[in-house]
């Protein structure tokens, strides 16, 4: 079952389900098993999220951050870890891979408009406050 380390831990940790070490490549990604599976409540989603001393200590990331698990999916929670350091690394089984938080999301309802209001930022998108 999936812990959170600390009692203020935001992510519970999910580990690798599997029968054997897997050793990822420089640049290699696999979808990692987790033998979990989980009914969320409507409303709710589950958000997987790297292990930030995997990603500093060893360049291993959850590819598709953050993952998003909605509340109607019954299947099997895998994690998609990619190695983006320069040396192969091993996954071992029962090792902690990533993290999972659960929230609260609203589904907008979407109205076609032919202009938007004008607001002080307008449309300026990347870098538009300057360099601070």
């Amino acid at each position: 079952m999936p812990q959170y380390a600390t009692p203020q831990s935001a992510g519970m940790d999910l580990r690798a389900d599997t029968a054997e070490p897997i050793t990822l490549r420089p640049l290699q990604r696999h979808l990692f098993p987790t033998g979990l599976y989980i009914a969320l409540p409507a409303g709710c989603e589950a958000q997987v999220r790297p292990r930030s001393g995997l990603a500093l200590k060893h360049g291993i990331t959850v590819l598709n951050t953050p993952g998003t698990i909605d509340a109607d999916y019954r299947g099997e929670i895998g994690v998609v870890l990619v190695n983006l350091s320069d040396e192969e690394f091993t996954v071992n089984p029962g090792e902690r891979i990533a993290q999972m938080v659960i929230a609260r999301h609203e589904q907008a309802e979407l109205i076609p408009v032919e202009m938007l209001d004008e607001t002080e930022r307008g449309a300026g998108g990347y870098g538009h406050t300057g360099v601070n």
